[in-house]
């Protein structure tokens, strides 16, 4: 569903469990910080708020979002770690740099999850102006951290 129609900090209580002792994993992209370190406040927030304990909750940066998907690998090869969290924003350009890099990244991150059979979820912004990113980074759309976060709580439900 469009952002535009719904609002991405809105979600049902369905599947959601006690997430006391389990760990997560955020990986955030430093590209775009002023866009990824809202969503991260945002994905911290909600586990926070649905119990994890901060420390249980691991951050690991890495330069873009093309290095997601091997800083969420590193993390979910760790057995204690429950679910890992990919945070970033392509911001569409004027060559197909955009493309390249949000196939990879999406592609790659569905393959970690497939490869350690645990959540590992896509929280990646792909708007085509920095003020859509801004809008999905706790602007008027919402905040995409916090839906990847109550994402990762209700894949552990599943």
């Amino acid at each position: 569903m469009a952002t535009s129609l719904k609002s991405l900090s809105q979600y049902t209580d369905k599947n959601i469990l006690d997430i006391s002792n389990k760990k997560f994993g955020i990986v955030v992209s430093e590209w775009n910080d002023q866009v990824t370190e809202s969503l991260f406040s945002g994905a911290l927030d909600t586990l926070l708020k649905h119990g994890a304990k901060k420390d249980n909750i691991y951050r690991k940066n890495v330069p873009g979002s093309f290095e997601l998907t091997l800083g969420a690998q590193w993390l979910a090869e760790l057995e204690e770690i429950d679910a890992v969290i990919c945070l970033g924003c392509v911001i569409q350009g004027e060559t197909r740099h955009f493309d390249f890099i949000c196939d990879a990244v999406a592609h790659g991150i569905t393959n970690v999850g497939l490869k350690f059979n645990k959540p590992v979820i896509f929280g990646v912004l792909t708007p085509n102006t920095m003020q859509q990113a801004l809008d999905r980074a706790g602007g008027k759309h919402g905040n995409k951290g916090d839906e990847a976060a109550i994402t990762a709580i209700k894949m552990l439900g599943f």
